[in-house]
């Protein structure tokens, strides 16, 4: 792995680190605007304090903090594909360029000794899954990865009871963040109770080190932060286009990793664009949460 200087300086020094996906970059935001938004996402984890580490596969070499000309070449180039664990090695073997997903992020984040680790939403068990046994890799992952992921929950377009009944079986707590109600990505609350919450960032970092302490931190562990009531997406509209959607994605045929994008797409089309507002403001409130959480992390 190739470790940016600035992360390698403030990891060595036990300073706060926010590791971040690079799937939004290239597969989850228009151009140009993803440029622009992932500065921005990094900037709102430096406005925290902490040193923002985004995670992608350059030339077939893993980078873990990407210098600007770096970031603009992922965001401009058109040559990442998305990349899952399974797919690491192939891509380095190949010298290609590979944006990372939740569960490659949370792998290479690990490996570089990075424990906070922000994202928009999480994979999961995708409807169906009874005859597809469709989930995500995110999942599995994170049942053996000690990384702390801060995400808006998993996205409507999931089984999100599944999920929630997956992650407790590989051994994944998950935490609200100010809520007893598990998110549905634009939505603040997906109809599912969650169990434990915190308040603070303090408090968050305080699982951390109990986690430590136990020899539970063998375990990921989700921070579900909601989106904002004003920014999320009219339910009437959300409910509407994720019908359209999921019929429309049954029509054509799509499966696999490639409902996610085309779905996305969909709403994209189908609330004219107030989806990517929505993502938007999710990630970056993310970003900042993490960082909060990254540096009372470090604080000990």
């Amino acid at each position: 792995m190739r470790i940016h200087p600035e992360v390698a300086d403030a990891l060595a020094a036990g300073r706060a680190v926010v590791a971040l996906e690079s799937t939004i970059i290239t597969h989850g935001l228009p151009r140009p605007e993803n440029l622009r938004i992932a500065r921005e996402i990094e900037h709102a984890v430096r406005s925290t304090g902490a040193v923002p580490a985004t995670i992608a596969i350059l030339g077939g070499e893993p980078h873990i903090g990407l210098d600007d000309g770096s970031l603009h070449h992922l965001a401009t180039a058109g040559t990442a594909v998305k990349v899952s664990v399974r797919d690491i090695a192939m891509l380095a073997a190949t010298g290609g360029d590979g944006a990372t997903t939740v569960a490659s992020t949370a792998h290479l984040a690990a490996a570089a000794g990075i424990t906070v680790f922000a994202t928009g939403g999480l994979g999961g068990v995708h409807r169906g899954a009874r005859e597809s046994w469709d989930e995500s890799a995110d999942l599995t992952t994170l049942s053996r990865t000690p990384v702390l992921v801060v995400c808006s929950g998993v996205k409507s377009i999931l089984d999100i009871g599944a999920t929630l009944e997956r992650l407790e079986t590989l051994g994944v707590g998950v935490i609200g963040y100010r809520t007893d109600r598990f998110p549905a990505f634009y939505l603040a609350d997906s109809g599912h109770r969650i169990d434990w919450q915190v308040r603070t960032p303090a408090q968050a970092a305080a699982v951390l080190r109990a986690r430590t302490r136990l020899g539970t931190d063998r375990y990921g562990l989700v921070l579900a932060n909601p989106i904002a009531a004003a920014d999320e997406l009219d339910r009437a509209l959300h409910d509407r286009v994720l019908t359209d959607g999921l019929a429309a994605a049954e029509a054509a045929g799509v499966r696999g990793k490639d409902v996610t994008p085309f779905l996305l797409d969909h709403f994209h089309r189908g609330t004219r664009g107030a989806s990517v507002v929505a993502n938007i403001a999710l990630v970056l409130a993310n970003a900042r949460l993490a960082g909060e959480v990254a540096v009372a992390y470090a604080a000990g």
